[in-house]
C-alpha cells in the first residue's frame, strides 16, 4: 500500500480505528507490558468526541479501511497528539509520520506553537521515534498543568509501570 490519503474518519470506521489499537496493543504484550496491551481502547463515544470536534485523522488507502489513526487535543494552548497508533502489519511505511506531518500542519495552520505527548521513555517505538520527529523531552519545571493531569491520570491507570516522559516539538 503506497498510496495512502489522510482523512478525517466517518462514524462506520469508529471500530476500525479500535482495532488498530488493539493490534498495536500486541507490540507492547510482545516487549514484556501486557498491562498496556490490556487497556481497552478508547470507546466508540469517545471516538466519536474526537471527531465531532474535528480532532481524529486516519491513514488510508484512497478505497478501504484505515490502517493507522491519529486524534488529538489542544492541551495549553498546543496541539496535543492523545494517540498516534499504526497497525502492526502497516508499520515500517512512514503512514506515523505522514499523520504527524499533518497534524503539524493543522497546528501551524492555526497559530500553534508547538505539538506535545506524553510517551513511554525506553520503547524504541515511543520516546526515540518522536525524537527522531523532531520532539524533545520536557524538563519538569517545562510541564504545563494540562500536561501534568494527562501524566496524573497516565499514573493513576497504571502506565507508570513503565517510565513516562512529556514531550514537545516545537513549531516556531
Amino acid at each position: 500500500m503506497d498510496e495512502v490519503v489522510i482523512r478525517p474518519p466517518v462514524d462506520k470506521e469508529l471500530a476500525i480505528i479500535q482495532g488498530i489499537e488493539v493490534a498495536a496493543g500486541q507490540l507492547f504484550a510482545d516487549s514484556g507490558m501486557a498491562l498496556v496491551a490490556e487497556h481497552d481502547p478508547f470507546t466508540i463515544d469517545e471516538l466519536q468526541g474526537f471527531v465531532n470536534r474535528r480532532m481524529a485523522w486516519v491513514a488510508a488507502p484512497p478505497v478501504g479501511s484505515p490502517v493507522a489513526y491519529l486524534v488529538a487535543e489542544v492541551i495549553d494552548g498546543a496541539g496535543h497528539v492523545e494517540q498516534l497508533t499504526v497497525h502492526p502489519d502497516h508499520g515500517g511505511r512512514r503512514l506515523g509520520v505522514r499523520l504527524m506531518d499533518h497534524f503539524v500542519g493543522w497546528c501551524e495552520g492555526r497559530g500553534l506553537p508547538a505539538v506535545t505527548l506524553t510517551t513511554f521513555a525506553e520503547v524504541p517505538w515511543n520516546r526515540p521515534y518522536y525524537e527522531r520527529l523532531g520532539f524533545r523531552v520536557l524538563g519538569d519545571d517545562e510541564i504545563t498543568p494540562g500536561l501534568a493531569a494527562i501524566r496524573t491520570y497516565e499514573a493513576a491507570i497504571g502506565l507508570d509501570a513503565w517510565p513516562r516522559v512529556c514531550m514537545r516539538r516545537d513549531l516556531r
